[in-house]
């Protein structure tokens, strides 16, 4: 049973506010603009549809009569900065010390503080946009505002208590964003499940939490929580939002019935529980999907989630909606937190406009998406990167002869100009002109026209990936962060960018590299206001990741340059230690092999506690259409290269069912390149196998957002990887 443990007090800190006095704050600045007004909740009399699925669109007529302010009393300051309280805490009822920079002093302030400011600014500007009938519609902020309210009063109705959880199982939606903002408004906190979850992975996770209310979007979501509900004795109601069930069930409502049921609470009681938050208490659950062992529930206060979408997203260089509306397409899981930070938070604290994917957007259709919204700024895992560049590629496969040269020689030109003159904004004119003859209008076909900046995170870029893209004259911006860090504690910007690297450090954030090697490589520890409060019921997991000055160690190795940039060189804990104790980093290797080797999509090194380095390697296919699982068909840029080296293969079982000579020599020699730039002969790969499927979430080698899991590969391929070191010991 998860253990019920109280506030940090088990490891011993020191000065509670603050980290080692040795440690030097990065350049940081102050944003004197936030006003001080009290929070209050606006008064509302709610007489506009009750969803959004009713077939009715919201206007913002109706609503109109329902925005009578009231005059905001005056509230005493939030006692949020105790001297008794930790910096941790494994309680959802608990509080924690916040890690305030002087250098970026923000006062905290909560979820709903920050709605409130931004329905000032942006009320009448369009918030939320979604598909109903191949037709977009939008939801203005105070429209959202309201939903919001009427869930909260719904969730409320429901019997939602106070530090108990909302899971959400569901697709981005208007309804899973009023959903969360309703849930943090009432008091609860959101918890977002991976809709691949299995119905024993949802039960952990909503046991875990003391979900009172779980959101589903379809029938088949709502059957994997009917067949744990009994095992749930914390859940009282469940919410279906795309679907209705076939039959009348007790205890699962629609989101019509649900959000009437809301009309029964006083809006004086929901006020209530409002003004009585603070910005220390925990409001998100993001569950880390785990490698080894149960996820753990990262817990994030009112304070994380502000503060990061403030000063996250400026990092970033979001503008506010009074400067510029973004327009951002929502489709990355939003139990992730890259995508809850970018996509929902950040929206509201600068009054962005973000419109909704289709359930298959992985599938094919976001493309579609961003042609028709065109966003001003769009965020994509390395692999939706990898995946729109593999459909350019096809695409110039089959185009005429006239217009691949044509593209291959605009890129080629504007790449060799963005890695020569990376911070010239001077382009030269044949630079320019390849841009406005065929560059301008790539972009336009993929739907980034309009798109200044470009972002991604959650696992490596390659450096093949990042060319290509600086080729179409896009520069791609890293992030980088945890789930511990609320998202970004590191962002390159369009005036913060240096290629491979993670940017620097967010104003207020603090980063020191402890165990440096002699290339300055050590273990990434940070501290501010972005660190999480601890992982729910898991002390020792807790102590184990932040240290007695609150310090959080990552886990991950990198080095900082001599302008404060960072660069990530992988994981400690995936860390090569060969027999002979050579310490290995896989990720460099694993890289310049899909460099050299344009037909591999998964390369991965093994050899811990062995006595060479071996590699496990898949090769780039097309994917099925309806569940993204890899096919045997190779993609046009593998064809080519087959075509290339001398083979006629078009699908993976042709090269490896038959050994295909031609490819396999191919491979072998673009392996003995990566060997000749190895910095020792330990580096050296010595065997080598071609998997007959390439990695995938279906398969477990992928995470949900893409990540290798190397344990679950090692333990799956474990034969084949037995293999080649018995076969050196006969």
């Amino acid at each position: 049973m998860p253990r019920n443990s109280g506030a940090g007090y088990g490891c011993p800190h020191g000065d509670p506010g603050m980290p080692d006095s040795r440690e030097t704050p990065q350049e940081s600045r102050q944003d004197p603009s936030v006003g001080t007004s009290q929070e209050n909740s606006k008064t509302r009399a709610l007489h506009q549809p009750s969803s959004l699925t009713d077939g009715q669109p919201l206007s913002k007529e109706s609503l109109n009569h329902a925005l009578e302010f009231s005059v905001p009393e005056k509230v005493p300051k939030a006692q949020w900065d105790t001297p008794e309280e930790a910096l941790w805490t494994t309680r959802a009822d608990g509080q924690v010390r916040l890690r305030i920079d002087p250098g970026c002093a923000q006062p905290p302030y909560t979820v709903h503080r920050m709605f409130y400011e931004a329905l000032d600014k942006y009320g009448d500007l369009r918030a939320l946009g979604f598909k109903r009938q191949d037709k977009w519609e939008h939801i203005s902020y105070s429209q959202y505002y309201l939903l919001s309210r009427r869930a909260a009063k719904g969730f409320l109705k429901l019997g939602l208590e106070r530090a108990h959880s909302v899971a959400i199982l569901g697709f981005n939606s208007p309804d899973w964003f009023f959903s969360a903002v309703g849930t943090v408004f009432a008091g609860g906190i959101v918890t977002g499940i991976y809709t691949t979850s299995s119905p024993e992975a949802c039960q952990y996770i909503a046991h875990d939490c003391r979900a009172n209310v779980i959101v589903v979007d379809t029938q088949k979501q709502l059957e994997k929580i009917l067949k744990i509900w009994k095992q749930l004795p914390h859940l009282k109601a469940v919410v279906i939002y795309k679907e209705s069930p076939p039959n009348k069930m007790s205890h699962v409502y629609t989101m019509e019935e649900f959000m009437e049921l809301g009309n029964e609470v006083p809006e004086e009681a929901l006020d209530a529980i409002i003004d009585a938050q603070q910005p220390n208490q925990c409001c998100v659950l993001v569950y880390t999907s785990g490698t080894t062992g149960n996820p753990k529930g990262v817990m994030l206060s009112q304070d994380n989630i502000t503060w990061t979408a403030r000063y996250g997203s400026q990092a970033g260089d979001i503008q506010p909606a009074e400067v510029q509306q973004e327009v951002v397409v929502s489709y990355l899981p939003l139990s992730h937190i890259a995508a809850q930070i970018y996509d929902l938070w950040t929206g509201i604290q600068w009054g962005a406009q973000v419109c909704f994917a289709e359930p298959d957007a992985l599938k094919g259709s976001l493309v579609n998406t961003l042609r028709e919204v065109e966003p001003t700024s769009h965020m994509g895992v390395p692999r939706v990167w990898e995946k729109i560049m593999e459909r350019i590629q096809e695409a110039a496969a089959q185009s005429g002869f006239i217009r691949r040269k044509m593209l291959l020689w605009a890129m080629s030109v504007t790449l060799e100009q963005n890695l020569t003159c990376a911070g010239s904004d001077l382009k030269p004119f044949t630079t320019r002109l390849a841009d406005y003859l065929v560059l301008a209008k790539v972009r336009q076909a993929l739907g980034f026209a309009k798109c200044q900046k470009s972002f991604y995170g959650a696992a490596p870029m390659t450096a093949e990936t990042q060319h290509f893209f600086l080729g179409l004259n896009m520069r791609l911006y890293a992030g980088y962060g945890l789930s511990e860090t609320s998202g970004p504690h590191f962002m390159s910007s369009p005036y913060n960018y240096r290629l491979y690297s993670s940017g620097k450090v967010v104003p207020g954030c603090r980063v020191k590299l402890v165990n440096q090697d002699a290339e300055g490589i050590g273990e990434i520890c940070l501290w501010g206001r972005t660190v999480f409060m601890g992982y729910l019921n898991m002390e020792d997991k807790t102590c184990e990741a932040i240290d007695e000055e609150g310090w959080l160690r990552t886990g991950d190795a990198g080095r900082l340059d001599a302008d404060g940039f960072l660069y990530i060189t992988g994981r400690l804990k995936e860390l090569i230690i060969t027999a002979g104790g050579e310490n290995v980093p896989p990720l460099p290797i694993e890289e310049a092999v899909k460099t050299e080797l344009p037909i591999i999509s998964n390369a991965m090194l093994i050899g811990d506690q062995r006595k060479f380095l071996s590699m496990l390697l898949t090769l780039k296919c097309t994917l099925d259409p309806e569940t993204s699982d890899p096919t045997d068909n190779l993609t046009e840029q593998a064809v080519e290269f087959c075509q290339r080296v001398g083979s006629r293969a078009t699908t993976v079982s042709e090269i490896v069912g038959r050994k295909d000579e031609a490819v396999y020599q191919a491979i072998e020699e673009g392996i003995r390149r990566v060997n000749m730039n190895a910095a020792a002969r330990p580096y050296h790969i010595q065997k080598w196998v071609i998997l007959e499927r390439d990695f995938s979430i279906s398969g477990g080698e992928l995470g949900p957002t893409m990540k290798l899991k190397r344990l679950t590969v090692l333990e799956k391929y474990k034969d084949i990887i037995d293999s080649f070191y018995q076969e050196q010991t006969m």
